[in-house]
Formats: structure tokens, C-alpha cells, sequence
């Protein structure tokens, strides 16, 4: 990491919106299914404030300089197995191109790591699509092991 920028880690705000939607779209897989556009959609918007209010949701944002340089959402889900246990998702890892590889996703996922610790978590699981070959050798690095296959079905708004 830059030891000349400090990166601040927070939850994200409303007028943060537009940064994140920028962050979210940056990347080729983003560009086919976000639209940052100016205005930007309110769903986008609307989707923040539903975010905001679930106690077990939060987006949270990297900002170095001022800047906003990287998201993550991360949400918290109560699950009877692991005893009771409880177990974080981590989502929609962003980091801004320009700001790529100077250990801003590392802090990130430490930052993730040490929340769901701090919530008793028993286990932390991610997804990256297999196209992002760089993101799974990052998360591999940081100790997440791939030990399932994971399948999703997209689903299409219904008219």
C-alpha cells in the first residue's frame, strides 16, 4: 500500500451513491448491468435506503484524498446450522482502477474479516464470477479456499 495515502474505511452515505454506482460499473462485467448515467436512476437510490435501514446490510465504502476508491457490502445472516450460528456474505467488491494494487482491497477485506469476527461469525463467503481470474487468485491470497461450487439463477423483472 501508498504509505503516503491513508485510506478510511466508513459506512456509506446517500450522496455516496453516484461514486459507488461509478465503481460498480467500471469494469466490463459492471458496464453490461449498471446504468450510470447522470441523473442516475433512483432505484439506485432506492436500494441505498433499503440497504441503510437492515441492520444486518452495510455498504461500506474505501476513501483516500477525500476520494471515494473502493465499496464492499457486507451482510450478516442468522442461520440455524453451525448451531445457531451466523455467517457474512461479502458482495460487489469494487476498487477504482487507478487505485488498484496498493493494498486498498486487502485493508477492505481485513476490515470485513475482523467485523464478522467481531459478530461471532462462524464462516465469511464470497462469490466472484469466473471471468475475474485476478479476483480469485486476491481473495485465495487473503485464505479463502474454494470449497464449493456455487450456481445462481438471474431472474428477470416481471412486466
Amino acid at each position: 500500500m501508498n504509505k503516503n495515502l491513508k485510506t478510511t474505511i466508513r459506512q456509506a452515505e446517500y450522496n455516496d451513491v453516484p461514486e459507488i454506482v461509478r465503481l460498480l460499473a467500471e469494469d466490463d462485467l459492471g458496464k453490461r448491468r449498471e446504468h450510470f448515467t447522470s441523473p442516475l436512476p433512483q432505484a439506485y437510490y432506492a436500494a441505498f435506503k433499503e440497504i441503510s435501514a437492515d441492520k444486518n446490510n452495510w455498504l461500506m465504502v474505501a476513501e483516500t484524498e477525500g476520494k471515494i476508491v473502493g465499496t464492499l457490502q457486507i451482510t450478516f445472516i442468522p442461520y440455524l446450522t453451525y448451531q445457531g450460528g451466523q455467517r457474512a456474505l461479502i458482495e460487489a467488491v469494487r476498487i477504482d482502477k487507478a487505485f488498484r494494487g496498493q493494498g486498498i482491497g486487502k485493508l477492505m477485506i481485513e476490515w470485513a474479516i475482523a467485523k464478522a469476527k467481531e459478530k461471532n461469525c462462524c464462516l465469511i463467503q464470497l462469490t466472484t464470477d469466473k471471468s475475474r481470474q485476478d479476483a480469485l487468485i486476491f481473495y485465495t491470497k487473503l485464505g479463502f479456499i474454494a470449497s464449493h461450487e456455487g450456481l445462481k439463477l438471474h431472474l428477470t423483472a416481471s412486466s
